[in-house]
């Protein structure tokens, strides 16, 4: 319940009061939508603390941006080990730049006087909310690394599960507990946008751009002269960049002009006929390989037991893959008991499929976001992000003559012979989770 209001509940209402807020205050209160630049009353910090906070703030968005406007993209990019390093280490900077920044502006805001006239309390929430969710982003980064890699699976679905009304709080449920206060942050400084000096960020004065010069007439020929040389350099750089947008809107013309052939050399040519009716057999044939396999599940759920090994294959150090009734892997060890040890290799955090080697620890890894499971006991360690162990899995251990010698229960329980001897030539069986008779 509580999952459901913030990872679904949280968004839509932040959102919700985030469009609402700007389009009452942009009506009702648009001249407050100002970020009241304290420049005139100290430049000194605010030059070593302005530049290196946007700087990194706004690498670090448009990293998130890219991620969740092209993940396909985005995945392929990170596939590559140097470019993944890259965006991680560009991350960690930029986020160790934003801090350093945001830090300086926070001791000019409370220490130099006159800043600290214009300063309001909701100023000194939004900056500390800002530094919370840049350390707790680092820290992500740092305990839980190539998050760049694997987030397009998990927060980019989430994200646009949301977008597309079609929320799935499965994706991020899973998380650590940084995960989770990352994207919670996330979300409530969106809802502080109409209610805070964010706001000036939707504020673009495009208008001044086109406004008419104003000329200010002073008492004194000194004042005049100052006053005409600083209007022709204004007029000079409001020449400067209305020519920089009309080269920009010719830029962008160019583009739309091209971006029909930019498309079609990325999609590819029209196929013809052949090539169509190639793409319907293939798209045929998997959905064949699927009905396939449904029927193999459901056969094997038919079964009440499934062959896995030979005892005399197992080891102690080293799993035997197969797959169970459910068609999700398991491994199959050598216990130090000298019986079987079956386990699922389904990794209960976000499904990536374990590692098989046994560890000095008696640990299994689960590559994807670094959980280590015990094998004995299923449970992952302190810390990890997956939360709840592996499960065992029942078995048996049937002779040549089909009788059984051995078995167990998914709990743990055992019966039959302990002797290593008589399982060496038994075959090792699953059976059905309800049961473990033959």
């Amino acid at each position: 319940m509580v999952d459901a209001f913030l990872f679904i509940g949280l968004p839509y209402l932040a959102l919700v009061i985030c469009v609402v807020g700007c389009i009452w205050r942009s009506r009702y209160k648009k001249f407050s939508m100002s970020a009241r630049s304290s420049q005139f009353l100290e430049d000194g910090k605010l030059l070593f603390g302005s530049l290196p906070w946007h700087i990194g703030i706004i690498t670090i968005l448009l990293g998130h941006l890219i991620a969740a406007v092209v993940p396909r993209v985005w995945s392929s990019l990170m596939s590559v080990p140097a470019i993944l390093f890259s965006v991680e280490a560009i991350g960690v900077a930029c986020s160790l730049l934003a801090i350093v920044g945001l830090t300086t502006l926070i001791i000019r805001r409370i220490t130099d006087a006159r800043v600290q006239a214009v300063t309001t309390s909701m100023d000194l929430v939004v900056v500390l909310l800002l530094m919370a969710q840049i350390i707790v982003g680092l820290l992500t980064a740092v305990f839980y690394p190539y998050g760049a890699n694997w987030s397009t699976g998990t927060v980019v679905p989430y994200f646009w599960g949301l977008v597309t009304l079609h929320p799935d709080m499965s994706y991020v449920t899973g998380f650590p507990m940084l995960f989770k206060l990352h994207i919670i942050g996330a979300w409530i400084l969106i809802a502080l946008v109409p209610f805070t000096r964010l706001m000036h960020v939707l504020a673009v004065p495009l208008g001044y751009i086109f406004r008419a010069p104003q000329i200010v007439l002073w008492n004194n020929a000194r004042r005049r002269r100052v006053a005409v040389e600083a209007t022709a350099r204004a007029e000079s750089r409001r020449d400067f960049i209305k020519g920089a947008v009309g080269v920009t809107g010719a830029t962008a013309l160019l583009a739309l002009g091209i971006s029909d052939k930019v498309l079609t050399y990325f999609k590819g040519p029209d196929p013809d006929p052949e090539a169509e009716s190639a793409l319907l057999q293939k798209k045929l044939e998997r959905l064949q390989q699927t009905a396939e396999e449904r029927q193999i599940e459901l056969e094997r759920q038919k079964n009440a037991m499934i062959l896995v090994a030979r005892y005399s294959e197992l080891e102690e150090s080293q799993g035997k893959y197969f797959i169970d009734y459910a068609m999700a892997p398991g491994l199959a060890f050598l216990g130090k008991d000298s019986l079987p040890l079956l386990i699922s290799a389904k990794c209960t955090h976000l499904g990536c499929t374990v590692g098989s080697q046994v560890n000095s620890e008696g640990q299994i890894l689960c590559p994807c976001h670094v959980s280590y499971f015990n094998i004995v006991t299923g449970e992952p360690n302190p810390g990890a992000p997956a939360k709840v162990p592996l499960p065992h899995l029942a078995w048996a251990l049937i002779d040549a003559n089909g009788e059984t010698i051995a078995s167990a229960k998914a709990s743990g329980e055992v019966s039959g012979s302990s002797d290593p001897a008589v399982f060496a030539q038994c075959r090792l069986y699953i059976t059905q989770p309800v049961s473990t008779s033959i």
